[in-house]
């Protein structure tokens, strides 16, 4: 129930594209030349979010959303994919060094690595962020099928 925009009827298309809100592509604000990749490797999907030193989001990506359904998400091919689609936007912002922060045990957690590598940046170090448990609570029982 939002409000609806009016728009002039002389005005160009290229005009339109410019209104604030309607989409119209990502505004880069400031240029970056160092910053962090946070891979998580889930199970049932990969997705990688792009922020700078302080933890401000640039840019993320998900096998989800580039149009992978189901398992298919999980893949290392997928992973791969949600890298390349990120290496354009990377290129935009003018990333030049990145930390690479990697959670989870999925199956599109090394070919996510290998793809960030390719990608034309300095990789300047690779840590394993996975949370691991201290002996917690007891784990859930084993999955019979």
């Amino acid at each position: 129930m939002g409000k609806k925009r009016i728009i002039k009827k002389g005005s160009t298309p290229d005009e339109r594209e410019k209104l604030p809100g309607t989409g119209g592509g990502e505004h880069v604000s400031r240029k970056v030349t160092r910053g962090i990749a946070h891979i998580q490797a889930t199970y049932n999907n990969t997705m990688i979010m792009i922020t700078d030193e302080h933890g401000n989001a640039l840019a993320w990506c998900s096998a989800g959303s580039l149009g992978f359904s189901g398992a298919k998400k999980a893949t290392p091919f997928a992973a791969a994919r949600v890298v390349e689609s990120l290496g354009d936007k990377m290129r935009r912002i003018g990333l030049q060094e990145i930390t690479v922060r990697v959670s989870g045990v999925g199956a599109g957690r090394d070919s996510a690595i290998r793809a960030l590598a390719n990608q034309g940046l300095h990789v300047s170090s690779i840590k394993d962020v996975t949370p691991l448990p201290h002996n917690g609570p007891r784990p859930k029982k084993m999955r019979r099928v």
